[in-house]
């Protein structure tokens, strides 16, 4: 068993092109001996926004402070609050927004 706090890992700014204001903490990855997922949290300041973007993997996304919003295939918005969860499948266009003027945190 392996334990650690959030707080104890150094917060990476993301400065891939069309990402904007989004801080991330990789809590758990391949280095720490997990082979098949990995885990993060990220931190979007107020404004901050991921580029609309697809890849192979899916992602499970769980809000834990703010408020965000999703942006699907179509360009549909749809705005999430804490506690929500949200699947994106495998090759599936979409962004993710912070539809708030506070902090949005998410896993």
């Amino acid at each position: 068993m392996i334990a650690k706090h959030d707080t104890d890992i150094h917060a990476v700014e993301n400065k891939q092109e069309g990402f904007a204001g989004i801080f991330t903490r990789y809590l758990w990855t391949a280095e720490d001996g997990c082979p098949n997922f990995a885990m993060r949290m990220m931190e979007f300041k107020a404004q901050g926004y991921t580029s609309y973007h697809f890849h192979q993997e899916e992602h499970e996304f769980y809000i834990l402070e703010g408020e965000a919003a999703y942006v699907d295939a179509e360009g549909n918005e749809t705005k999430l609050k804490v506690g929500d969860t949200l699947y994106v499948h495998p090759d599936e266009p979409h962004q993710i927004k912070n539809a708030g003027n506070t902090v949005m945190k998410l896993l």
